[in-house]
């Protein structure tokens, strides 16, 4: 996922991705560990978009700060 897409999203809508990613990298992570996992790669790419929801959100969050 691309973080100009995520920027466009709203704050509830990063939220609910949140979310669903986080759950899909528990569902990857099991699987893996049952050895159902065909590529590997797709877990390292889940954590990737987790962690660029959560630049965007924190960039949100100090850009409001500043402003008040």
């Amino acid at each position: 996922m691309k973080a100009s897409k995520l920027q466009e999203m709203t704050n509830d809508e990063l939220m609910g991705k949140l979310t669903d990613l986080k759950q899909e990298l528990f569902n990857l992570r099991f699987q893996n560990a049952t050895g159902q996992l065909g590529n590997v790669m797709v877990v390292d790419s889940t954590k990737k978009d987790i962690a660029r929801v959560k630049t965007v959100l924190r960039e949100r969050e100090l850009k409001a700060a500043v402003q008040s």
